[in-house]
């Protein structure tokens, strides 16, 4: 494979006849060529590669919910407390590599103590399974390679005779901090397993994770709707057991052509309730714009449930009635699986003295934000109205004073005497997003028919241009 760097055509990649030929990643096209004439060269895509790789990290996903991407080319799986699903992790490596092969690529994989000495165990050694205590052997027996540094401080260890990781190991850690910087030793530590450094997977892990591997694929409806059944009850269970109930509940199907769906449903309140859990990916998958295909059928299921919140025991009735509260927040959730969480909004508080901004609409079943209501008394009479306009219409008025409130303003084409008024209530515009702000004055107006109104003046007299008047809302 050929890429162009600084104007030159270099090699990227080698097949197994051209490393034995000779050719190595970086030499110039022209080189290699002089050296191998029937050499065949492709184009490098690196954007290819990257989408295959993300391809292979969504299907991998299948072995453990914690996987990273181990860059170049490569994958990290902590599958600690996963193996077993799989028969063990000599079985687990093996349907790695056989997954691998069926997707046509060439892996070589180390399972040890920890990721650093996996990893170079895989890209500069022989691969395999270690058990502990074995990997730090085989990682001493590595070249000074698998540190991965510069060419020139690679080629210093050698010329000290320094060649593999065993002769770095047996010597004083300060003399070589002081040769090749600060961070030397934590990298041969992190490398021999002396220090582990976990990794970050792609997805952050769910509190509660149920997998579901079968032998034999599985693709009929109802077969799917028993095993999401049996893994809610069991995510519930765990749920249970922790104190918790679940906001958010996600479904994986792995297909065995390699293909990933998930699916999500939200809750509006935190929930144990199986049934009810399993009726909302009834709504959400019947509402699918594109259904769910299971091909040649999943091999594996999974269930997760990534947002959790403390649900303390509540004594139900004798009669088992839903008080309306809960009845509401059901229903929510089912208008929310049946036509996504961009259709069902609520309002929640802004951080703004602008009107229009200080609340904002956000998916009913969101995470709530750090913002509270302000509270009010009841006996006081409202300063906001219910309803508002966005943007405010403009109204002609008629006022004593100029900096008064108005005797009389038409408003889409209906003339209304005030009656009542208070204000003004300054508000001043927000300055660091939009220097140009005016001034409001906001006045709350009754008419003689009792019509309540939210006016404003925009702008101050003496200012150009001339002060506006506008109504942002009604008052019920």
């Amino acid at each position: 494979m050929v890429e162009k760097i600084k104007g030159a055509l270099r090699l990227a990649a080698v097949d197994p006849a051209a490393a034995q030929a000779g050719l190595t990643p970086g030499l110039a096209l022209a080189d290699a060529q002089a050296r191998t004439p029937s050499l065949r060269t492709v184009a490098h895509r690196p954007d290819a590669d990257a989408a295959l790789l993300a391809r292979v990290l969504e299907d991998f996903g299948r072995f453990t919910p914690m996987i990273a991407l181990d860059p170049p080319h490569g994958l990290m799986l902590d599958v600690t407390g996963c193996a077993h699903l799989f028969g063990g992790e000599v079985e687990l490596l093996q349907r790695v590599h056989t997954r691998a092969g069926r997707a046509k690529l060439q892996t070589r994989c180390a399972l040890a103590g920890t990721p650093q000495v996996a990893r170079a165990l895989a890209r500069f050694g022989p691969g395999g399974r270690f058990d502990p205590g074995r990997d730090r052997d085989a990682a001493r027996r590595l070249t000074v390679a698998a540190l991965e540094l510069s060419d020139k401080e690679e080629q210093a260890l050698r010329r000290a005779g320094l060649k593999r990781l065993a002769d770095l190991d047996d010597r004083p850690r300060a003399p070589l901090a002081a040769r090749f910087g600060a961070d030397f030793p934590a990298r041969l530590a992190r490398i021999l397993g002396d220090e582990d450094v976990r990794i970050t997977p792609h997805r952050p892990p769910a509190p509660v994770v149920v997998d579901r591997v079968f032998f034999e694929p599985v693709s009929a409806p109802e077969d799917i709707e028993r095993v999401l059944s049996d893994m809610l009850v069991e995510t519930m269970d765990q749920l249970d057991l922790a104190g918790q109930g679940g906001r958010a509940f996600e479904a994986g199907f792995y297909r065995v052509d390699g293909e990933v769906r998930r699916i999500v449903v939200r809750t509006g309140r935190p929930t144990r309730d199986a049934p009810a859990t399993l009726r909302l990916f009834r709504e959400r998958m019947a509402a699918l714009s594109n259904p769910l295909d299971p091909g040649f059928g999943f091999d594996q299921m999974r269930m997760s449930a990534p947002w959790t919140q403390t649900l303390t025991p509540t004594q139900p009735g004798l009669e088992r009635e839903t008080p309306g509260e809960e009845a509401f927040s059901r229903l929510i959730d089912r208008l929310t699986a049946r036509l996504g969480p961009g259709a069902v909004l609520r309002f929640e508080p802004f951080a703004s003295h602008i009107p229009e901004r200080a609340a904002r609409l956000i998916p009913a079943s969101a995470r709530p934000g750090d913002g509270a209501w302000p509270e009010l008394d009841p006996d006081d009479p409202p300063l906001r109205p219910l309803q508002m306009f966005d943007p405010p219409q403009p109204v002609e008025t008629l006022a004593e004073v100029p900096d008064g409130y108005p005797l009389k303003f038409r408003w889409r084409r209906v003339l209304h005497e005030v009656a009542h008024a208070e204000g003004p209530e300054r508000i001043s515009g927000e300055w660091w997003r939009a220097p140009d702000q005016r001034t409001r004055d906001y006045y709350r107006i009754e008419d003689q028919d009792g019509r309540r109104f939210w006016l404003f003046r925009q702008g101050l007299y003496g200012e150009t241009p001339e002060p506006r008047w506008f109504i942002h809302g009604l008052f019920a």
